[in-house]
């Protein structure tokens, strides 16, 4: 079975979450027998994951010229080679196929979030969007999607039938033993925190909701001068509303703001934190959530979209607009040592139903089942 995987669509660091699940479910798929994979990538995406060259046949792709660039990349470069190299399928793992394609086609569609929320995007990729989604899984075999939540919105939003769809969630390693409390100090002393903390991982995009989660944290940081709220994660389309609601609150010294940090400085701002906080409004996965799992942190999220679907039972869930229940779940996560252990081992347990070997299987009958379908 020869198959592509289309990454042309992957600049590193600017495409958030879908890297990271690109990435990984690579990683975890390269070790299947029986299945020759090329991967087509810009040089920036290969740089950055040198594994994808050692793993699989890597081809370059001459990507220039930003997301116009990438288009015509792929209706002339990418769907010569499919035809040249003779492959089987050509799996698109960035939610949109090509208008022309040199061999048959499966995408991924990790959330439909400018089609239910398109003030949140500009005016050009909303009509794109608009365009090319209803396409791509018009003429993909199979359309995978990273949750139950999104194979629902496919279906319901772009009546795609179900036997059609195919998920393949996010996944995750096992459980990690508790980091050494030496790193836990490192991170303390580098970002100065106080004696406790809360961290939220995400960048500024609005739907993430940022501002919630600092009007709710204002009261706890008046009863509390050793509290620190830590916001990791780069500046998006909703940072000038998140600084201003800081110095409204006069909270500048009570939140880091870390911007882009190594990702073990994440993992030890997470697995050394009273609570992990992810108040999003809108998430087609929600891998925060299991990350924490896996890292031993205590999880309060938001009640909407996929993250109950990810959390189960090990998590505090919550309304994402009500600021006085998210400051009861903070306080209650910050002073009740009992439930915080209760939380961390139920969270264990859910981390270990969220590895990668079912995503991987399913992934793998995916482009099997495709081939029959011809």
């Amino acid at each position: 079975m020869k198959v592509g995987v289309n990454l042309l669509w992957l600049v590193p660091g600017q495409v958030g979450g879908t890297e990271e699940y690109a990435v990984r479910l690579l990683e975890h798929v390269a070790d299947v027998k029986g299945v020759e994979i090329t991967v087509f990538a810009g040089r920036a995406a290969l740089d950055a994951h040198p594994f994808l060259r050692s793993a699989f046949r890597a081809a370059e792709g001459p990507v220039t010229g930003g997301r116009p660039g990438r288009v015509v990349t792929e209706a002339t470069w990418l769907a010569a080679q499919s035809r040249r190299r003779d492959l089987d399928l050509v799996h698109h793992l960035g939610g949109t196929t090509p208008l022309v394609r040199g061999a048959p086609a499966i995408v991924t569609i990790h959330d439909l979030q400018p089609l239910e929320h398109p003030e949140a995007f500009s005016a050009v990729k909303r009509h794109w969007l608009a365009r090319m989604l209803p396409h791509a899984v018009r003429n993909a075999r199979f359309v995978v999607a990273v949750s139950e939540f999104t194979a629902r919105a496919v279906q319901e939003r772009l009546g795609v039938a179900r036997d059609r769809i195919r998920v393949v969630r996010h996944g995750f390693d096992p459980p990690k033993d508790a980091l050494p409390p030496a790193e836990i100090e490192r991170v303390r002393t580098r970002y100065d925190l106080g004696s406790a903390w809360v961290t939220y991982p995400a960048a500024t995009w609005r739907h993430k909701n940022h501002v919630t989660l600092v009007r709710a944290f204002a009261p706890i940081a008046a009863d509390d001068p050793d509290v620190t709220l830590v916001l990791t994660g780069g500046a998006a389309e909703a940072e000038d509303d998140v600084r201003r609601e800081i110095n409204r609150l006069r909270l500048d010294g009570r939140i880091r703001r870390t911007g882009r940090v190594p990702r073990a400085d994440v993992d030890a701002l997470i697995a050394g934190a009273r609570a992990v906080a992810v108040p999003s409004t809108f998430e087609g996965f929600g891998a925060p959530v299991a990350e924490a799992f896996a890292l031993g942190a205590p999880v309060v999220a938001s009640a909407c979209t996929a993250l109950p679907e990810v959390a189960g039972d090990a998590a505090l869930l919550l309304d994402p607009l009500d600021v006085d229940a998210w400051t009861k779940a903070l306080h209650r996560l910050l002073t009740e040592p009992g439930l915080r252990a209760e939380l961390v081992e139920a969270g264990r347990r859910r981390a270990t139903e969220l590895t990668w070997d079912q995503p991987v299987e399913a992934l793998v009958t995916t482009w099997r089942d495709a081939l029959g379908r011809a």
